[in-house]
């Protein structure tokens, strides 16, 4: 679901607000009842909160569509209207609507096949992808599913009117392509045999005809349809009606869409009889092959470039992860493309990675394709090159395909590929054979896991749609767990029918055990088992990628950047990019986005297995250490760039080795946290394991001020839980007191402020037993803050005065600058404006002397609101507007929400409203973005201003604006209980 501007695609929103502008564009042009929206978006049973859910996301389309004006395009508008919501647009400017135009046109009376095709072409251009992409929801899945039944109609009455005025070749590419995803659509059966015949292959739709009726039979229990049957009797009789059998061509339709290439199955001229029978090799396919759509497409384009280049031999690689189903691959597509071939296929199994080491050699491969082209033992040579010489002459002038598998390197197959234009060598190995590209101009396809509906759908060829429908929930454990291998999950289905009174959840069951998953994947031979599998592929690893590769059994996942990479091997960066190189050509490791590096799980448990077994307890213990001070470290820079302080206790000395990043600036360490935080809560939970009690704690308070800022509230809980229970196992008070800061901290943010109190007077008593004033001034900043949201202002003010001087007694200037600022935004809820104002800009050159961006936006917030109230407006807007600026900069979405209603709220007091409605709606938007529940005061309060209805019937006290409980204009605290200076800097 994409918004397009002036040929740039618009950045819409999450997945829920996209569901929305899906569920207006549909009834382009018709008011849609809020309702029905609902149902649309949320379903029958929507969830409390979700029509104001929907406002706010109707709000924030109406400013995208805003955009439109000026632009030189047809205007977009979301409009109210009495009977709901309405997007104004021209219905060719929404694609599906445009679709159906076209195809409708087609099936007027009176069009030439000509101008059908025309039409219908352009309607099938429309069509990219799957339709309604990521939107979930049964009417998504509905509307999903009657479009592409329309795409199919559209594609066989396409493929009718293109054969009858073009050439049928040009149908038949993008009729198999459906034809796989819609294998039971009989009409699309009928139109890729009715192009067939016509373009002279007569053999493949018969061919098609017998593998669709094989399909319906299996699966549905039926036999093909009249329709389909008089097609195939008509081929089999050698007179197809409407059809006219031609000579295959080569020159495909320029303007059709791109076609399944065909290439003319005769020798080419000069070539001579084999001494015996064309060979025929391949392997017996894959029972109930699925999916794998892209790379064939691939493939086909790799034959179809074989009839542009009659001087050179084509080569394909294809390279992926052991199981991932490279082999099935390729002969799932050398079986389909034999009659391209007609002068033999040959196939040999190269042993590249089997873990006897026998791998074949070119000699040995070499014999076996010269007995398989019927060469008389007396005329083979005796030396190989001799043989090499002999293998390439006789493939002079002929189409043959080569299918060289589980090749080990590029070495090994080089003088296996044939020399003669016309025949294809296709080569699968678990490294990237990047040489071939470089020397020989191979093609390279990597071939990646399964999606979830491919592998639950091999599932349902292995054991039948009644098993596997039978226990959805077990289904998704089986596929989830075996991380879209395929290897693994035939292992599974396996077992499961050897085992049919065996329920699928009991298999679930044993792969939800990590340490025992292996074992349930290993399916009794060394071929179809998984540890058996991905050790041949790990036994040709030099040593050091070796000991990388099971080291990274240590790392807690999800994936790793190099520095760290770099920090478990011990070794410097260079070292470790060569060495997670090899690792990703071996296709043990995935190379993602942005230098990270992963592997599934499956490979993850293979590694933990080998670190566990093949390295003793002090290495595994140094590994980890180094990795976990590398994250500490590197963490808590980050941290120091986000609010800058001096830290409550000095970290112990990193390992050598771990190499620590540098980071500059408070971008570039926003930006490591959004990658690494995921690593970094899983190494919260892992550090205790390895004996790292005192990482625990200083990783999760490392992580608090991003975690905070970011609204991420229960891994906030999650990880000062774990830090609290491995500080008290350690007898580390001060970890204690962290941790009790921390979860102090969740807890007010989740407006529990009874369990907060708790915590944060534990913090304050453990941190005073130590003498820790960083501790104990960040504690009392806390317990300010809290009583100045309950209208316990002097109590606040004690609070703010005791964080002061203990900030002052370690010299803290960030510090110092939030404890001035918060105690002159207590001034200023007193009454006491001139004072609060001297107390703020005190307050801002401490903040920006020591970079503190975040402290800063609270300042200027502080110094909109008290300005706002001595009736200097202009210069307060001026401040709300630099502090939401700094917000947005800093990454604290809460900060920005809650500045945005204090500037809404000035605009109103001055007479503005549409100004002041859209700054509330856009801090409502933030709010829903956030998860915020609806009793939240930020969210209720802003509900009440844009006079939406609440549901939780709360009403505020009523000196304060509703649902905040602090006077108008305040800028971050009263959303959500945090003063200016401290929310956002809780660290």
């Amino acid at each position: 679901m994409e918004l397009q501007i002036q040929g740039r695609t618009a950045e819409v929103g999450p997945p829920q607000r996209r569901t929305v502008l899906a569920a207006l564009a549909v009834d382009t042009g018709r008011p849609v009842p809020a309702d029905v929206l609902v149902r649309r978006v949320w379903g029958a049973d929507p969830p409390d909160g979700a029509r104001r859910a929907l406002h706010a996301h109707v709000a924030r389309l109406r400013r995208l569509c805003e955009q439109t004006e000026g632009s030189g395009e047809p205007r977009l508008r979301l409009v109210r209207r009495s009977g709901g919501y309405l997007l104004e647009a021209r219905e060719d400017q929404v694609d599906i609507h445009r679709f159906r135009q076209l195809a409708g046109r087609a099936r007027e009376t009176g069009r030439t096949d000509e101008a059908r095709a025309t039409l219908l072409r352009e309607a099938l251009g429309l069509w990219h992808g799957e339709p309604l992409a990521g939107l979930g929801g049964q009417w998504a899945a509905q509307v999903r599913e009657a479009w592409r039944r329309q795409h199919v109609d559209a594609a066989v009455a396409w493929a009718h009117a293109e054969s009858r005025v073009s050439d049928p070749v040009a149908v038949i590419g993008p009729l198999a392509e459906l034809l796989d995803a819609y294998p039971l659509v009989e009409p699309l059966t009928e139109a890729l045999m009715r192009a067939l015949y016509a373009a002279g292959r007569s053999a493949e739709a018969l061919d098609c005809y017998a593998a669709v009726r094989k399909r319906l039979a299996e699966e549905l229990g039926t036999d093909p349809g009249a329709e389909l049957r008089k097609v195939h009797e008509a081929i089999l009789r050698g007179g197809l009606a409407g059809s006219v059998a031609r000579p295959p061509s080569r020159t495909p339709v320029q303007a059709a869409p791109p076609a399944r290439p065909a290439i003319a199955a005769t020798p080419w001229p000069g070539a001579t009889p084999w001494p015996g029978a064309a060979p025929g090799q391949l392997p017996m396919g894959v029972q109930g092959f699925i999916g794998r759509g892209a790379e064939l497409a691939r493939l086909e384009a790799v034959l179809a470039s074989a009839a542009d280049q009659p001087s050179a031999v084509v080569i394909t690689a294809v390279s992926g992860t052991a199981g991932v189903g490279k082999t099935a691959l390729a002969v799932h597509w050398a079986r389909r493309a034999q009659r391209a071939f007609p002068d033999g296929q040959l196939y040999v199994n190269l042993r590249g990675f089997t873990p006897s080491g026998s791998v074949m050699g070119p000699a040995e491969a070499v014999r076996g394709f010269l007995d398989a082209l019927g060469v008389p033992p007396a005329r083979i040579p005796a030396g190989l090159e001799a043989q090499i010489g002999l293998y390439r002459s006789l493939l002079t002038g002929r189409r043959v395909l080569v299918v060289l598998d589980n090749a080990r390197d590029a070495e090994q197959v080089r003088p296996l590929l044939p020399g003669a234009p016309g025949c294809l060598a296709l080569i699968t190995s678990r490294r990237s054979l990047t040489g071939l590209a470089a020397t020989e101009g191979a093609q390279l396809l990597t071939l990646g896991m399964l999606a979830a509906e491919e592998a639950r759908e091999l599932l349902i060829r292995r054991l039948g749609a009644q098993r596997v429908t039978a226990d959805p929930a077990a289904v998704a454990e089986i596929v989830r767990r075996c991380a879209g291998l395929p290897l693994a999950l035939a292992i599974v289905a396996a077992r499961a029918a050897a085992q049919p009174e065996l329920p699928l959840a009991a298999l679930a069951e044993e792969l939800r055990l990590a340490d025992r998953r292996l074992d349930a994947l290993d399916g009794g031979e060394a071929s179809s088992e998984v540890r058996a599998v991905f050790s041949w592929s790990y036994r040709a690893l030099g040593p050091e990628a070796a000991r990388l590769f099971r080291l990274l059994g240590l790392h807690p996942g999800p994936d790793a950047a190099l520095p760290a990479v770099a920090a478990l091997a011990g070794v410097p960066a260079a070292r470790a990019r060569a060495l997670v190189t090899e690792l990703v050509r071996g296709h043990l490791l995935t190379e993602q986005p942005a230098g990270r590096y992963a592997f599934h799980d499956l490979l993850r448990a293979y590694a933990a297995e080998l670190v566990a077994t093949h390295d003793d307890e002090d290495t595994r213990r140094t590994a980890a250490h180094r990795m976990f001070d590398h994250y500490l470290h590197t963490a808590h820079r980050a941290d120091a760039l986000l609010t800058p302080r001096p830290s409550p206790t000095p970290l112990p000395a990193a390992q050598p080795g771990s190499a620590p990043q540098e980071l500059s600036g408070h971008r570039q360490a926003q930006a490591w946290f959004t990658a690494e935080h995921p690593v970094l809560l899983a190494a919260v939970e892992q550090a205790p394991a390895a004996g790292l009690h005192s990482h625990t704690w200083r990783l999760a308070s490392a992580l608090t001020t991003y975690l905070d800022r970011h609204g991420n509230r229960r891994a906030l809980i999650a990880a000062h839980t774990a830090a609290l229970d491995a500080a008290r196992r350690a007898g580390d008070v001060v970890g204690e007191a962290e941790a009790h800061r921390g979860l102090g901290l969740a807890e007010d943010r989740l407006d529990r402020p009874d369990a907060a109190r708790a915590h944060y007077l534990r913090a304050l008593e453990l941190f005073g037993e130590v003498g820790d004033h960083a501790g104990q001034a960040r504690i009392h900043q806390h317990l300010s803050r809290m009583s100045e949201a309950q209208g316990r202002h002097q109590q606040a003010l004690g609070h703010a005065h005791d964080s002061l001087a203990h900030h002052r007694a370690v010299d803290d200037r960030a510090g110092q600058s939030a404890a001035l600022n918060h105690i002159g935004w207590i001034l200023a809820q007193l009454g006491d404006h001139q004072q609060a104002l001297t107390y703020c800009r005190q307050a801002l050159q401490p903040a920006q002397e020591t970079g503190d961006l975040n402290g800063q936006a609270h300042i200027q917030d502080s110094l909109g609101y008290i300005l706002h109230r001595l009736g200097r407006h202009a210069e307060a807007v001026d401040r709300y507007q630099q502090a939401l600026d700094l917000f947005h900069q800093t990454g604290d979405r809460h900060g920005e929400a809650a500045g945005l209603v204090c500037l809404g709220d000035i605009h109103d007091a001055t007479g503005r409203p549409d100004p002041a409605r859209t700054a509330w709606t856009q801090a409502l938007a933030i709010t829903t973005e956030l998860g915020l529940p609806d009793t939240d005061p930020l969210r209720t309060g802003l509900l009440e201003r844009l006079g939406l209805p609440a549901t939780d019937g709360s009403a505020p006290d009523s000196g304060s604006p509703p649902g905040f409980g602090s006077p108008p204009g305040f800028g971050s605290a009263p959303g959500f209980g945090s003063p200016p200076g401290f929310g956002s800097a809780p660290g």
